[in-house]
């Protein structure tokens, strides 16, 4: 997905080209594949199917997995680093922006805001288990503020769209920011009401507890920097600005 300005006066957002993240079945292979086979077409066929809730597994909880997914993350930064967490729509390029940020020392992909315990990706893709594709940020608080966090966060995607980026749609796809503590959720509600008054449309950005975060499967994990789709690796050097390729 590269970045188009949005005709409103604000900072301009992500917005996608003609591919969606579903028109990529396979995103664990890294070399270019013909979409032409039998094999890709089928999967595409099967990824509407599962968004309309046919063919995937059914995602089942019981009373206690609820309680869990729907728990505090439970996992701890580094000494002396913070934790947040971001949806912003298909996590793999809101990965790679903040792994270019200056004083960011870890990030991961996954999914939280649900009710299935231990989620896969195809469970977050049927759109029954209400989880978000999110990007946990560790950040030296020293180095990058919360704030800077924010500011990354508002440029990287559209936030008056809702469970929409560009042509990825469901509720996986939904705009958040998930606080760890008391100073975060105000600093939030502040830089929503200071965004708000930059766009004529409302924005639907949710800002709720951080809750369980599960990491997404491995080759989720720093899709873009390992090559993407097509296998040309993306820069994750600080303060690179160069244009995100979001599905690689």
């Amino acid at each position: 997905m590269l970045l188009k300005t949005t005709a409103i006066a604000a900072p301009s957002f992500s917005s996608s080209l003609s591919l969606s993240k579903s028109s990529f079945p396979y995103p664990n292979r890294l070399l270019p594949v013909k979409f032409n086979s039998p094999t890709i077409k089928t999967s595409v066929r099967m990824s509407w199917f599962n968004k309309l809730g046919f063919g995937a597994r059914s995602p089942t909880e019981s009373p206690s997995d609820a309680s869990i997914a729907q728990g505090p993350d439970d996992d701890s930064p580094a000494p002396g680093q913070e934790f947040a967490q971001f949806g912003a729509g298909c996590f793999w390029g809101v990965e790679l922006a903040y792994q270019r940020v200056p004083g960011v020392t870890r990030t991961e992909v996954g999914y939280s805001q649900g009710y299935l315990h231990n989620p896969s990706y195809e469970d977050v893709c049927t759109g029954t288990t209400t989880h978000s594709e999110v990007v946990r940020v560790q950040y030296d608080p020293k180095e990058c503020s919360f704030d800077s966090l924010l500011d990354v966060f508002w440029a990287r995607h559209d936030p008056t769209t809702l469970n929409r980026q560009g042509n990825d749609v469901g509720t996986q796809y939904r705009s958040g920011i998930y606080f760890y503590t008391e100073e975060q959720e105000k600093a939030a509600i502040e830089s929503r009401d200071k965004q708000q008054k930059l766009l004529n449309r409302k924005i639907v950005t949710e800002i709720l507890p951080a809750k369980k975060f599960y990491k997404a499967e491995e080759y989720h994990q720093q899709y873009l920097a390992k090559g993407g789709r097509f296998g040309f690796k993306q820069s994750t050097e600080k303060r690179c600005n160069d244009p995100i390729r979001c599905y690689g």
